[in-house]
């Protein structure tokens, strides 16, 4: 009951101001008619100086004072980030521009030896086609002409390998075929004929061939042995009781020692010889096979 009561309230309350919300809404339209008649709004420029006539908008300067600077004109150009100096250090030494070789008056005759030094490590751990370079440290001088210190001599490795069987050391065979002397890279054609104080023959840089030393000291073992019987029967042979016993010893030493002799000529000729190595500033000798010609 009491329910009933309360909502019957408040429908009296809502039918009474009904009309009221009604004029309300009236009079709010007919002012909105009179602006409109009575108001140009093309006139209308709002704060920021633009003109809202027909929806178009359009930027005044009816505020601009003329004494001002124009804005600056920011142009669509892409930024291009400064390039860093980059200084070179006055101790190096610039490059030396190549020159093209164009031949020569003066002719260095076949068989010249210059005395060079190698530029970095030789060794039968490189391979085929590894650049080899040679450096003259003192001038050197021949008829009609001078050959400056620190000319360079370019080669390279033509065949290689390392230690073989049969106690064969391993090999490098180096080819020089060109000079650089003045700013020119003139072709020559050489051959090693010493490396490291060495003599070289046919071109061939040789590790040690080492098959009678392994075959020494392949038989180590019996000549050790032998010593030891020898020694014991010596010593078996002092006494009285123990003398009928020392030739045994002796006799069984005898027998590793020759077994052993005979067998470490076979056993040294499955092992192999030493490896090519030759440190960098290591003193070389290089022999034109043909004639050349420099300026």
């Amino acid at each position: 009951m009491r329910l009933i009561v309360n909502f019957t309230f408040v429908f009296l309350i809502f039918t009474m101001l009904s009309p009221c919300l009604t004029f309300a809404f009236d009079l709010d339209e007919t002012v909105d008619d009179e602006i409109r008649k009575n108001y140009n709004d093309s006139k209308l420029v709002n704060d920021t100086g633009i003109n809202t006539k027909n929806g178009n908008i359009k930027q005044t300067n009816m505020d601009a004072d003329e004494n001002l600077p124009d804005l600056p004109k920011i142009l669509n150009a892409p930024i291009q980030a400064k390039q860093p100096d980059i200084k070179t250090s006055s101790n190096e030494k610039p490059p030396v521009k190549s020159i093209p070789y164009t031949g020569g008056n003066v002719k260095i005759k076949k068989g010249t030896v210059f005395r060079v030094y190698n530029s970095s490590a030789i060794s039968d751990w490189q391979s085929k086609g590894s650049s080899v370079k040679f450096t003259l440290k003192k001038q050197q001088n021949g008829k009609g002409y001078t050959i400056p210190a620190w000319t360079t001599f370019n080669g390279e490795v033509i065949e290689v390998h390392q230690p073989q069987i049969t106690c064969n050391g391993g090999l490098v065979a180096i080819h020089v075929y060109s000079m650089t002397y003045k700013g020119q890279t003139i072709p020559i054609n050489a051959y090693v004929t010493r490396a490291n104080e060495k003599k070289i023959f046919f071109n061939t840089i040789k590790g040690e061939r080492t098959y009678i030393k392994t075959m020494w000291k392949k038989g180590n073992w019996g000549r050790s042995l032998f010593n030891k019987m020898l020694n014991l029967t010596i010593n078996l042979g002092s006494g009285s009781s123990t003398l009928i016993l020392s030739p045994f010893p002796l006799a069984y030493g005898t027998i590793c020692l020759g077994a052993n002799t005979l067998v470490s000529p076979i056993t040294a000729f499955f092992s192999k010889g030493g490896h090519v190595s030759i440190p960098a500033d290591s003193k070389f000798s290089l022999k034109l096979e043909e004639d050349i010609f420099i300026d």
